[in-house]
């Protein structure tokens, strides 16, 4: 047999292997049962393949393996840094293992989006086809890794020690770690601006912060941030603190800070967290301001806690709040992202049974599932650097403070999850009845800075955008460069980004038809808003010499307080 006859025979072989892969790997997405129906039949409810499209990504296949066999792993390679090192490029063993990856995983998502069926259904297919693809990376294996494989031979092995150790590290931590803990402590180089505790109760303590001008506006600034996470994200470092930076502009500055909830707490509702925590807030700024009115900022489920608390007194008629700031907030659920995947009537009713009348959501087990959307980036990442090569992962203070999770009250999770993420009853009129009062958005008519990210996973900016659609006030949207975090905390001075800002005050019902009216501004939006928020503080008097008033609200302890030091 000559060569050439010797190289078709064998590109023929490849071609029956690829073959037969292709027929388990669509085997693979069919339901049990399925082989058994007659031809072109399937079963009741069960997702099916446009043929067409099917045999289009069967050719395609096909040919990109043909191209892997006779021309070599950079004819269906495509850019991932995970194989972007000499070490995968430079061997050829790994350069294969990354190429057949590649065209499995590309093949294996295209094959997740043919699936004829209901949306909610593909998106769960994909979703469990990017779990499934990021597990099964040969980056992930050290038999696999030359990147790996090589720092083990230049460390004699102390790689694959360290890796180990750094393994039976976090599985008595119970989680990843992401960054290096030892790097940060609360109060000392993370949460530092200066303030002090003025009231506290049983779910939150409410810090009032140093003034750093001589003068400051009048009505007050309140903070609500998300109680799933720590409240110092708008607080990490001075340079990139947005409460620091809201100080510095002549806001007197006030921040809710949450207590993690322990079995004392697990009996808490959302009307407790409404009533006795964001409304009793308003109420104690403006006490101690001596002001009828205060200016509030919502972040994330801190926003649409706002937005409840300020149904709650629309119903009765109060008008306490002169302004609102939502940052990343969720008010019309009808675009929830990826998290969608997760809700459904089994799903809530699941954990209604489990926690509905009492017990905790674990901090650890949200963080793991917010992690896991991200897999590549926040699990695979640190699975590789820490356990793989032995390394251990650098201090970041973002990092850190997303290591630093919190608990939930069973009933206030589980009323939030049907209530909102299920039946979206917020931007429902008379839907939800939340401390006595029958909540109406219609009602809350104080203007409103709206924040979204276009690059957002958690609140996806279209979402975000909705708000503006259920609100009647005045309003003014922004749209942030980068994701639902890095979108939020990027300081003017770090000239980072973009936003896109539209002044014509139109805002109509699709976000691409507001964007395509929107010009695009380099670096961060927070000088935009700190101009619309001096709007609305009132004038400037001088700056309290001193925390709280008199002896009704007197400095309880020093910022950062005890609640934001309490781990779950």
């Amino acid at each position: 047999m000559n060569s050439q006859a010797g190289w078709a025979q064998t590109a023929r072989q490849w071609q029956d292997m690829v073959g037969e892969g292709w027929s388990r790997m669509l085997g693979a997405m069919q339901p049990p049962g399925a082989g058994l129906l007659p031809p072109g039949a399937q079963l009741p409810g069960t997702p099916g393949f446009d043929p067409d499209k099917l045999a289009q990504l069967r050719e395609q296949y096909l040919e990109d393996a043909r191209a892997l066999w006779t021309q070599g792993p950079s004819a269906v390679t495509g850019a991932d840094k995970r194989f972007a090192g000499d070490g995968w490029t430079c061997n050829p063993l790994a350069a294969y293992a990354a190429a057949v990856y590649q065209l499995q995983s590309r093949t294996l998502t295209a094959l997740a989006d043919a699936v004829q069926a209901d949306e909610k259904t593909r998106a769960r297919i994909r979703f469990s086809v990017d779990q499934w693809l990021a597990a099964m990376s040969p980056s992930n294996f050290l038999a696999l890794n030359p990147e790996a494989q090589q720092k083990a031979l230049e460390t004699q092995g102390e790689s694959i020690a360290k890796g180990v150790a750094n393994l039976l590290h976090d599985m008595r931590q119970g989680q990843i770690s992401m960054t290096d803990t030892s790097g940060f402590e609360v109060g000392r180089n993370v949460a530092t601006s200066e303030g002090a505790v003025v009231f506290e109760n049983e779910l939150f303590q409410l810090i009032e912060y140093k003034p750093l001008t001589a003068k400051i506006h009048e009505r007050p600034f309140l903070m609500v941030p998300p109680c799933i996470n720590k409240y110092y994200i708008l607080d990490l470092q001075p340079g990139n603190s947005l409460i620091r930076y809201a100080v510095s502009q002549g806001q007197r500055t006030f921040v809710v800070s949450w207590r993690n909830p322990d079995e004392s707490l697990a009996h808490k509702t959302w009307d407790d967290y409404i009533g006795d925590a964001v409304l009793k807030a308003i109420e104690v700024v403006a006490d101690i301001a001596e002001t009828p009115q205060i200016n509030a900022l919502g972040f994330c489920v801190g926003g649409t806690m706002l937005a409840n608390a300020l149904a709650v007194l629309a119903a009765r008629g109060e008008k306490p709040v002169a302004s609102a700031t939502f940052l990343t907030t969720l008010i019309n659920f009808t675009d929830t992202g990826i998290l969608d995947v997760f809700i459904d009537e089994n799903m809530v009713r699941m954990r209604e049974l489990q926690m509905g009348r009492g017990g905790l959501m674990k901090g650890q087990d949200m963080a793991s599932t917010f992690s896991f959307l991200r897999p590549n980036d926040l699990v695979w990442n640190y699975v590789v650097g820490n356990y793989l090569k032995g390394e251990s992962p650098p201090a970041f203070d973002l990092l850190y403070w997303n290591g630093d999770s919190t608990n939930l009250p069973g009933p206030y999770y589980a009323w939030y999850l049907r209530n909102f993420y299920l039946e979206n009853k917020l931007v429902q009129p008379g839907a939800l009845t939340v401390c006595g009062e029958k909540l109406d958005l219609r009602k809350v008519k104080l203007p409103v800075y709206i924040y979204g990210s276009r690059e957002d996973h958690i609140v996806p900016i279209g979402a975000a955008y909705a708000t503006t659609q259920v609100l009647p006030g005045k309003k003014r949207f922004v749209m942030g460069a980068s994701g639902h975090i890095a979108g939020v905390i990027n300081p003017p001075a770090a000239n980072k980004r973009s936003h896109w800002l539209r002044d014509d005050g139109e805002f109509p019902p699709a976000l691409e038809d507001w964007i395509a009216g929107a010009n695009q501004v380099p670096g961060s939006w927070w000088d935009d808003w700190a101009g619309w928020l001096k709007g609305h503080a009132g004038k400037q008097i001088a700056a309290p010499k001193g925390y709280g008033r008199g002896k009704a609200y007197q400095a309880i302890e020093p910022a950062p307080g005890r609640y934001v030091q309490q781990k779950a």
